[in-house]
């Protein structure tokens, strides 16, 4: 098993309380746990507002979608656990055939290690010597444990050798430690991390191999930021970009038998298959808004949402071409906010500001009232979010009247989760009144 499904199941028995903003107004008196409150069947029309929900058929169309994609290309993936950090989804991902997770710091490592995860990626450079020591740890307890980090920089190989050398438990299991796989980062200008040159990764492959606390494991790097939409020159300077990473791995000398070539947001992942999917070793995509995606930036950008929807962008000729594609990824995520002012005849006032919902990737789109016809939202607009406001632009004809729930769609789901501890998943967005199926825990 690739993480404890006992420990996920268990979050079932935490209780129901006020510890939770999307705790229904009228859950009171007795304790209740997760696992009892769901037992009863509830509604989404329970629930207050402000509110985020999942949907689970979206939900499972987006992990067989990405799961028979990545099988037909012959790649593996380790989604990005920071876009949910919920167990019970990468329990979901894990489960539908996912490689590993991936995590971005050492406070999301440590959430995984507490529910078992047994394969991580760190997508970064791991530079705390407590933290380090802490890896050292669970490495040497644990030898079903696989994890992989990357380093961009000579100085950073040096860090990571003598925190591992330094680590306390270490003294007397000099002859049994087990080295720290690490993935060479290549970047590019304007990117983020990674060796801006081929001459510095090289130098970084040298001082890896050097050191005796690592072992030289892959390559990474992240294309994600050298692009923001589908454009051509977005798509080039990606391309350009792997180019340049399968022409680093060809010359790097691993140390291990199938080294991991690594890329692969949920942006450009098909352009990753085309030019890394016939490399030497193990290619591991990344990609983690799939599994939510969203009503924005992924709805835009997705491989899956591009050209006729059911292929992805490669050339005709491409491996990723070749590769039928599941149609579009759907939106799993949502929010519900009640209006509590309509002060001026074109505005009205929700009660779910930036506290409850993204925005930094576009402001949510009005989709439907709730129990009203479509035509109460004609024109409608969001043009700001204040901390617990959504100013929503209205026809100055329009009905839409206090107390009147809105439907929203949403973008980006790494900043819609985070604002949420607990999220009730509903069975069909469609629905008249929909059943609350479960509550997803994250632990940002």
């Amino acid at each position: 098993m690739l993480i404890d499904a006992a420990a996920v199941a268990a979050l079932r028995d935490e209780p129901f309380d006020w510890r939770f903003k999307s705790l229904p107004p009228g859950v009171s008196g007795a304790p209740v746990t997760v696992g009892e409150y769901l037992a009863g069947r509830p509604r989404a029309a329970d629930f207050g507002t402000p509110l985020l929900t999942l949907e689970r058929r979206a939900i499972e169309h987006n992990l067989a979608a990405m799961a028979s994609w990545t099988a037909a290309a012959g790649v593996s993936l380790a989604p990005h656990g920071k876009s949910t950090m919920a167990p019970a989804l990468w329990r979901r991902q894990l489960d539908a055939g996912a490689w590993g997770i991936t995590l971005a710091n050492l406070p999301q490592l440590r959430v995984a290690r507490a529910f078992g995860v047994s394969r991580l990626m760190l997508a970064s450079a791991l530079t705390d010597p407590a933290g380090l020591a802490w890896i050292a740890a669970q490495l040497d307890a644990d030898p079903a444990f696989t994890f992989l980090c990357w380093a961009d920089s000579p100085r950073t190989v040096e860090i990571m050798d003598a925190a591992l050398r330094a680590a306390p438990h270490r003294t007397a299991l000099r002859s049994a430690a087990r080295p720290v796989d690490v993935c060479v980062e290549l970047g590019a200008p304007g990117g983020r991390t990674g060796a801006r040159d081929e001459a510095e990764a090289r130098a970084v492959a040298e001082a890896i191999r050097a050191a005796p606390t690592l072992r030289l494991a892959g390559i990474a790097g992240y294309e994600g930021a050298l692009g923001h939409d589908a454009s051509p020159s977005s798509l080039g300077a990606v391309d350009a970009f792997l180019k340049r990473m399968a022409a680093l791995h060809g010359d790097l000398p691993y140390e291990v038998d199938e080294p991991v070539g690594t890329a692969g947001g949920s942006a450009y992942f098909d352009q990753v298959v085309d030019v890394l999917g016939g490399l030497h070793g193990r290619l591991v995509l990344r990609s983690g808004a799939y599994i939510i995606h969203d009503d924005g930036f992924y709805r835009a950008i997705s491989p899956f949402s591009r050209g006729d929807g059911s292929r992805s962008s490669g050339a005709a000729d491409s491996p990723s071409s070749r590769v039928a594609g599941p149609g579009p990824l759907r939106p799993a995520m949502h929010g519900w906010a009640r209006v509590v002012s309509r002060p001026e005849p074109g505005l009205a006032l929700l009660d779910a500001g930036k506290r409850d919902l993204p925005f930094d990737e576009g402001l949510p789109e009005p989709q439907a009232a709730c129990g009203r016809p479509a035509d109460v939202l004609r024109g409608a607009r969001v043009t700001a979010l204040n901390d617990q406001l959504t100013f929503l632009s209205v026809e100055p004809g329009s009905a839409l009247d206090c107390g009147d729930v809105v439907r929203l769609g949403l973008s980006h789901p790494c900043t819609a989760l985070d604002k949420w501890t607990l999220i009730p998943v509903i069975d069909d967005i469609e629905a008249d009144d929909p059943e609350v199926v479960d509550l997803v825990r994250t632990f940002f």
